[in-house]
């Protein structure tokens, strides 16, 4: 059976509603009728979240999971296909990271190895998750966190980018909080003495932080920003300040390591402040684990199922934009993920306004310097992801060019190859069952110690309306 005519028309839905982390209601109920009405059971408000579902086809035999998303991102509103800055909805949010694609994709993976096992008569499950919040929110950090993944076998997933390849090494675990400080508010010239001043203690937390920077890894960043400075007026000793906190570490272990010496340095701002602080736990998620094997077999997926074939219509489309941006972006999509080629990439780029190959496996244990929640996945499930081409060469993440292309056929192409790709994975794992005890053992050597969630006990995600 093929998807392709309704899971386009699912994913542009998706991307009209713009939907921001944990309120992705709208998102998620599309994807969960649509996954019920072809055979699927599912279970929504996963790890206390309303957004987070799990769709599931079968009971026993080996479990493949499928991992997808559906968050905006704020700021980003625009018109689909323009070349220029367009906003839909003044201050309204888009699609800047494609997941509209990414949830979609992997659901299209999901329904088309139920139809194979269902054809060939085969004892597996599989399963289809719907994870909220990646964009700030750390999702599936907290499905991992309350065991959502623990009986699963393997996981996949994929991310929208310029380039095909396989994702590999690794990334930075974090641990975010808000910091808030309560003084007591006084005239600042007539009787400063009386006043205990809350934005002293957060300009102190900030100068701690830069001290603590010298002695920090190399791979350690904490990065912050001042929500609350006080009252508008200079003339009054401020009695409420707040900023919110990002700590990044190489692991878990060291992120938590790390985070304690930052908790010092709050409670040290507030003593020579004077003042009561309080720490807000937001967020955290942990480093990513690499599995050479599960990269291996999506390398010989990929290759089997090939790149997207473009019409000179689609080219000349992306080449709009290609034209539109700076040298820059173009050697920065090459860097970021570690695995490319920078000389034959940016050589490739020249001629071409898309990727029509797939970048060779060179398999890293390197770290991006950057987080992502699927890690925790990766932590307690062997996991391997891939990137599909569905922009234009120069198109960066997160910005209102990636939303004017994301109703694209380009986009649209490159949706359904993910789905194919890790559809063509998972079908080899079930006829080669070993590699996923492979697969486990790889994960079992890499992590050493049992895993332990940044994310504190009995916290909840913070969802906001």
């Amino acid at each position: 059976m093929t998807y392709s005519e309704e899971l386009e028309k699912l994913s542009k839905e998706i991307w009209e509603l713009a939907e921001l982390k944990f309120n992705e209601v709208e998102s998620a109920k599309l994807q969960m009728e649509f996954m019920r009405n072809n055979g699927f059971e599912v279970v929504d408000n996963l790890a206390y979240m309303p957004t987070a579902f799990s769709a599931t086809y079968g009971k026993t035999g080996p479990k493949i999971a499928f991992l997808g998303e559906f968050d905006a991102l704020s700021g980003l509103s625009q018109k689909a296909d323009s070349l220029k800055k367009e906003e839909l909805t003044c201050g309204g949010s888009g699609h800047g990271c494609g997941h509209h694609l990414l949830g979609v994709g992997a659901m299209e993976a999901a329904l088309k190895l139920k139809d194979y096992i269902i054809e060939n008569e085969i004892d597996a499950t599989v399963i289809y998750y719907g994870c909220p919040g990646e964009e700030g929110g750390s999702g599936k950090a907290f499905m991992a966190k309350y065991g959502v993944f623990d009986d699963v076998d393997v996981a996949f997933s994929w991310h929208p980018f310029n380039h095909n390849h396989v994702i590999t090494g690794s990334m930075l675990s974090n641990i975010q909080s808000y910091v808030r400080f309560k003084g007591v508010s006084a005239h600042a010239a007539s009787s400063p003495h009386l006043g205990r001043s809350a934005l002293d203690a957060l300009e102190l937390t900030n100068i701690g932080i830069q001290f603590l920077r010298e002695h920090m890894e190399d791979t350690d960043r904490i990065h912050y920003s001042i929500l609350n400075g006080g009252s508008k007026s200079p003339n009054v000793v401020q009695a409420e300040a707040e900023g919110l906190y990002l700590v990044r570490s190489k692991n878990n272990k060291s992120v938590i390591e790390l985070y304690k010496r930052f908790e010092d340095i709050v409670k040290g701002a507030a003593l020579m402040s004077g003042v009561d602080y309080e720490i807000e736990f937001d967020k955290a998620c942990s480093n990513m684990i690499s599995n050479k094997v599960l990269e291996k077999l999506l390398y010989e997926a990929f290759l089997e199922v090939g790149p997207v074939k473009y019409t000179e219509e689609e080219k000349e489309y992306a080449f709009k934009f290609k034209e539109t941006y700076p040298e820059i972006n173009f050697a920065n999509q090459i860097v970021l993920p570690m695995v490319l080629d920078p000389n034959e990439e940016m050589e490739y780029m020249k001629d071409h306004s898309l990727h029509e190959k797939i970048s060779k496996y060179l398999s890293t244990d390197k770290i991006m310097m950057g987080s992502s929640d699927v890690g925790d996945v990766s932590n307690v499930v062997p996991t391997a992801q891939i990137a599909v081409a569905c922009f234009a060469f120069g198109t960066i993440g997160h910005s209102w060019e990636e939303v004017a292309q994301g109703k694209s056929s380009i986009a649209m192409k490159g949706m359904h190859k993910a789905g194919e790709v890790l559809y063509t994975a998972a079908k080899k794992l079930l006829k080669d069952p070993d590699l996923i005890l492979k697969a486990k053992e790889e994960l079992e050597k890499s992590r050493g110690a049992e895993f332990i969630s940044p994310i504190p006990d009995n916290k909840k995600p913070n969802i906001k309306d």
